[in-house]
């Protein structure tokens, strides 16, 4: 039966009523029917629930603005249905979303699977300009490339209507929604401390994902105590529906073996696969260790403001830029780029008078009155990121043509044209 909250979770069970709950998590543009080819087997001995996200397979276009934010509304659905302690299974997205709750709520996850995921997806800058051009251009360039990015060549050759299917799916995500999880995506980051996560973990990835390949799956083994990793031949992003039966049978072997209530095991366990899942020793990926961490300020203290200056700044600007502009820095003009981070960014830029969209209009202004076009192009781009559309760029360039100059005007369009070309244009 398919159920919605008002958390804006869409879910369903399957399953007898009385069995123990494996919860189901999609990837970035899928619905839960991407996990159909593995609930006949699951449901046989498990209460399946699947879910879908905001904005995904018709559940309610509410965008959640972090993983975190999405965990928060997939456990308020389970505590309304009474569900306290249950494995987790989930895929990409879905995968970050089973770490979240690993992580923060231990108590609540008896076993947990990592499919096609990774403790921090590709870079920032990537899923941004993923944002930027579903803004400029709706899903049609995300459902064109979803098939590339999640299955085999020989599997789209051979299976035409399944490729058709994750176009439709993506095709007809909610936009907003998408973006807020690109968004999601871009700040996830929990490399520090996958040394936390107790429940016991398999991690899953196709041999030939080109997303979060074999290299994440190892960062998640190397860091997760215990953790396993299985590598799916012939399989890409999307293993599950590439490669049901391989994963199907991990996923049994996994839940039934590792599987332990507080009192008793809940189920048997079933022999070895003849090629066992192979433990990766934690030597073998370096895991970065947390950040010492600086102590509260005394009461009436302020606090420093370049760590949030330097957060806001890389988001705004992206990392890439922001890299290239801290590593040129030498004895001459790090003392600039530390003003810059801390003042700029760290005061400014972080204010709640503004939000980013209008703070990257009045930037853009200020730039063309001055004729800074050395600058233009970067703040365009973050203008982009920030939320402005092409469309809204040119009204704000029309207004400072009024107030401006047109020859100031004129110079920002022809800068803007070719950002605008570059950041938009979907990567083949």
């Amino acid at each position: 039966m398919t159920q919605t909250t008002a958390e804006t979770l869409q879910y369903r069970f399957d399953g007898p009523e009385h069995a123990p709950v494996l919860v189901l998590g999609p990837s970035l543009g899928t619905t839960w029917h991407m996990w159909d080819r593995q609930v006949p087997e699951l449901s046989r001995t498990w209460r399946v629930f699947r879910y879908d996200l905001p904005g995904h397979g018709g559940a309610p276009a509410e965008p959640a603005a972090s993983v975190g934010e999405l965990t928060g509304r997939l456990l308020g659905v389970l505590d309304e249905l009474g569900v306290q302690r249950f494995g987790y299974a989930g895929c990409s997205l879905g995968g970050a979303i089973g770490a979240e709750l690993a992580l923060r709520h231990p108590h609540r996850v008896a076993a947990l699977a990592l499919i096609a995921s990774s403790p921090r997806f590709g870079t920032a800058d990537e899923f941004r300009q993923r944002g930027v051009i579903v803004r400029t251009n709706g899903m049609d360039p995300m459902a064109a490339s979803a098939p590339g990015r999640w299955f085999t060549q020989t599997f789209a050759a051979a299976q035409p209507a399944i490729v058709e299917w994750a176009v439709q799916m993506v095709r007809t995500t909610d936009p907003g929604c998408y973006i807020a999880a690109c968004e999601a995506l871009a700040a996830f980051d929990v490399r520090p401390e996958l040394g936390r996560i107790a429940a016991e973990t398999l991690v899953v990835v196709g041999a030939e994902d080109q997303v979060t390949g074999p290299a994440d799956a190892r960062t998640l083994v190397a860091g997760i105590p215990d953790a396993r990793l299985a590598l799916v031949p012939g399989a890409s992003h999307l293993a599950p529906v590439e490669q049901p039966a391989a994963v199907t049978d991990l996923l049994v072997r996994h839940f039934t073996g590792a599987w332990q209530d507080t009192s008793t095991t809940l189920l048997a366990p079933v022999p070895p696969l003849a090629q066992p899942l192979a433990p990766v020793p934690e030597a073998a990926v370096p895991v970065p260790q947390p950040e010492a961490v600086a102590p509260a300020p005394a009461d009436g203290a302020r606090l420093d403001p370049y760590d949030p200056g330097l957060k806001v700044r890389r988001e705004v600007m992206g990392e890439a830029y922001v890299d290239e502009a801290l590593a040129d820095a030498d004895e001459l003009t790090g003392d600039f780029q530390e003003l810059l981070t801390r003042y700029a960014w760290g005061e400014v830029w972080t204010r709640e008078g503004l939000d980013r969209r209008m703070r990257s209009a009045i930037t853009l202004t200020a730039l063309v009155a001055q004729g800074r076009q050395e600058s233009l192009a970067a703040h365009l781009r973050a203008a982009l990121r920030n939320g402005l559309t092409p469309a809204e760029i040119r009204e704000v360039l029309l207004q400072t043509a009024v107030y401006c100059g047109v020859p100031a005007a004129h110079a920002a369009f022809e800068t803007a044209r070719e950002v605008v070309r570059q950041e938009t244009t979907p990567q083949p």
